[in-house]
């Protein structure tokens, strides 16, 4: 077990300092509001930064992402910002990118916004430019004054929206249940004036009438050419032909040129009709670009795709092909695991024969990082961590002041020796030990390349060796850890977790192996019937069969100071005549859920009571937590009596804390 003492206070971490970059080569990188590169632009629409809508524009426009940012508000960026609504002296709001709500209107940011790094206060570049007053009177719908109310609150609009939303609204105080949304009420510059009626060149048959608010029932709401959502502020549409136009300035080229897609001149048929993409293989709805002669069709933004890329699930880059071909006619796709259709396009290895992608999969947000390969060498990396000796013997990266030497195991419990990697005992592990200090590492943990990619992380990530022992959270499986990490960014993942390789097999599903499918929903992990982000599948049938990374990471065999043998991981057990306790907590254990049990079967142990919280800390290493330090030592207690929650609290009054967790073999 470990007890942590506190030994001094640490500091906050240091806040980021940089903007946006200035103009390059085919378009402007601004990585404060968008991770792709925009194209300077002019467009009749909406703001997505300050969600203002002009006539027309100058700004930026990202096609992958459909997201158009004004010129004059990018110019007009601060990193650091003070508010009249947030009026604290320290309290400065920085620029921050990620999504999230405004404290004052209530509306989602959809690109960028300031936030106050102490107390989490958030506007957006609306309310920063035009914060809404505090009461409006003389509102036309509603005959008393408004009051805005600075608290997160429930409402339903009683204005024309009629929505249920959740927000900072104004309301009446006079009036039961009279409340606005910020943007029903609230106007900061005067509606912009367009042409009630248009002749487009994609359209000859009739004019385009100007529709404001919501696009008719009949419509599928999206523009007929780009495919985009319409805009409720505005858009074009002919009744008599259900033809809806939301690029008016910029619609699609008529005829395009792009020998990477097709060797022949493509041409836009601007209609709703049913097709198959060639380049992707999935079906389209609308305004595709078409060869008559080849009968070729691809989707607009398939003209798009990149054309070398690197993935997150392969070593190699992977390149944009018009046609698999036969060689793939067998093959699954990397990423979603299903059949490839070889006849059409898609993402392809030039190393390793019958690896294939589909183009969808291949650029999915959480499979690629965005950044275009063709025409960049591809560096030659060595990411072996070790220089082989002799047989026996290596240098690791880690620890080149001497040799390491592997020593065989299998039946002996090596519990005093711990992998300095994962901190977790040597136990029964075949490991490599250093010939003049007490350094050791397991074996499958020596071999952890130093850079490699990871499916939860879209760039290579870098083992790093911690030689500050700092304590990180791994974002796979939320442990605390401070051996060795994989790191990119902000990213950190434990060399346990970053070492899960597709397909992987573990032992409680042999039969079948597991993959991560990207998804955004949480699902239950079949070991500990808890909701997780981070999952590994079986996609053969409808077996089901998911784990998290905490399950799919567990130590099969660990050590209990209570037990004189080790313990194994069970796997749960379905059939139960009475019930299940455990010996530790002496609380009930679900015996449908993994457990530690012992040789003969007569102990069952909840996998967290064995381990505890705090099983990836070396011991006698100095942890860092809660901006104070405290060294890690080993407490031998046979139970675990305090729960983290209760021993934080004693802590801040006592300047003593004790965190308790059996340490086990990985």
């Amino acid at each position: 077990m470990i007890t942590l003492r506190k030994l001094s206070s640490c500091q906050p971490l240091p806040l980021r300092s940089s903007v946006y970059d200035q103009m390059e080569p085919e378009g402007v990188s601004l990585p404060w509001i968008h991770s792709h590169r925009l194209m300077p632009w002019n467009d009749l629409r909406r703001g997505d930064c300050c969600r203002l809508f002009e006539s027309q524009s100058d700004g930026y426009y990202c096609k992958l992402c459909d997201l158009f940012v004004h010129k004059k508000c990018c110019d007009e960026l601060s990193e650091f910002i003070d508010h009249p609504s947030h009026a604290y002296p320290i309290h400065s709001l920085m620029l921050q990118k990620e999504r999230d709500l405004c404290f004052l209107c209530g509306r989602k940011n959809v690109s960028i916004h300031h936030r106050c790094q102490i107390c989490n206060f958030e506007v957006d570049l609306l309310c920063a430019k035009y914060p809404p007053p505090d009461v409006l009177e003389n509102v036309k719908m509603h005959g008393h004054k408004l009051t805005l109310v600075k608290e997160l609150t429930g409402f339903d609009c009683s204005a024309k929206c009629g929505k249920t939303d959740k927000g900072f609204p104004y309301k009446c105080e006079e009036c039961e249940d009279v409340a606005f949304h910020v943007d029903c009420v609230w106007h900061p510059t005067a509606e912009v004036k367009q042409q009630l009626e248009v002749d487009h060149s994609y359209h000859p048959l009739h004019l385009l009438n100007l529709f404001t608010g919501p696009p008719p029932d009949y419509s599928d709401g999206k523009c007929c050419l780009c495919g985009r959502e319409v805009d409720e502020e505005f858009f074009y549409h002919c009744s008599s032909c259900n033809f809806t136009l939301r690029c008016v300035l910029h619609p699609p080229q008529q005829t395009i040129v792009d020998l990477n897609a097709h060797d022949h001149p493509l041409s836009l048929l601007p209609r709703l009709d049913s097709f198959k993409c060639n380049a992707c293989g999935l079906t389209g709805d609308r305004s595709p670009y078409i060869c008559v002669p080849c009968g070729f069709m691809i989707h607009q933004d398939c003209l798009l795709l990149p054309r070398v890329i690197n993935i997150n699930r392969h070593d190699h880059r992977v390149s944009r092909t018009s046609v698999l071909g036969e060689g793939a006619m067998n093959s699954v796709c990397g990423v979603c695991r299903k059949k490839v259709d070889w006849t059409r396009g898609g993402f392809s290895c030039q190393r390793c024969l019958g690896y294939v992608v589909h183009s969808n999969c291949a650029t999915n947000k959480d499979v690629w990082n965005g950044k275009e390969l063709e025409g960049l060498l591809e560096e030659e990396e060595d990411t072996k961590p070790y220089l082989v000796i002799d047989d026996n013997t290596i240098q690791h990266f880690s620890h080149k002041e001497h040799h390491l030497k592997l020593h065989m195991n299998g039946i002996r419990y090596e519990e005093s020796k711990r992998c300095r990697a994962c901190n977790h005992p040597i136990g029964l592990q075949s490991f490599y030990g250093c010939m003049k200090c007490n350094f050791s590492l397991h074996k499958k943990c020596a071999e952890c390349p130093k850079r490699k990619w990871h499916v939860l992380h879209n760039d290579r990530l870098t083992l790093v060796i911690n030689e500050e022992e700092n304590v990180f959270n791994c974002d796979a499986c939320e442990m605390d850890s401070n051996g060795f990490m994989y790191k990119h960014g902000d990213t950190k993942l434990d060399v346990l977790c970053g070492s899960v390789l597709e397909p992987f097999v573990h032992p409680s599903h042999p039969h079948h192996p597991l993959y991560h499918i990207p998804t955004e929903k949480e699902e239950i992990c079949n070991g500990c019937n808890s909701w997780e982000t981070h999952i590994l599948r079986c996609i053969e049938g409808d077996c089901g069969f998911i784990l998290g990374f905490e399950c799919a990471t567990l130590p099969q065999v660990v050590k209990h100071i209570a037990y004189n043998h080790p313990l194994s991981l069970c796997y749960g057990e379905e059939e139960v005549i009475g019930k299940y306790w455990c010996d530790i907590c002496e609380k009930e254990v679900n015996p449908k859920e993994w457990f530690y049990t012992c040789k003969d079967h007569l102990a069952s142990l909840h996998t967290n009571c064995v381990l505890g919280s705090f099983s990836g800390l070396m011991p006698r290493s100095i942890a860092k937590f809660l901006w104070k330090s405290y060294e890690v030592v080993l407490n031998n207690s046979v139970t675990r009596p305090f729960c983290s929650e209760f021993e934080v609290k004693w802590a801040e009054a006592t300047d003593k804390i004790f965190l308790t967790v059996v340490l086990a073999d990985s």
